[in-house]
């Protein structure tokens, strides 16, 4: 099989997370919903103790900060990043 060229690659961006880290799937579900959440490509990467590191598709990323936003307890974005080394500086 092929591989994809770059241009047809889904562009992840990685977004570093604190606060409530154990909502954040469901404040991005109740935000978006079913059809949303599968646009977004979501997968976590690495979860700690008052942060987590999530990957998402590049066009979501606003709307990922819009359901945190909106969520009563306190998730906010740090950093967004293109790569994992350039988050973890």
């Amino acid at each position: 099989m092929k591989s994809l060229k770059p241009t047809m690659r889904e562009k992840k961006r990685y977004l570093l997370v604190r606060g409530a880290v154990s909502d954040i799937e469901k404040a991005i579900y109740d935000g978006i919903g079913v059809l949303g959440m599968s646009k977004l490509g979501f997968s976590k990467i690495k979860t700690g103790k008052d942060f987590a590191i999530i990957g998402v598709n590049r066009e979501a990323v606003d709307s990922v900060r819009a359901c945190f936003a909106i969520w009563p307890e306190k998730i906010t974005v740090e950093r967004v990043s293109g790569t994992l080394k350039g988050l973890r500086k």
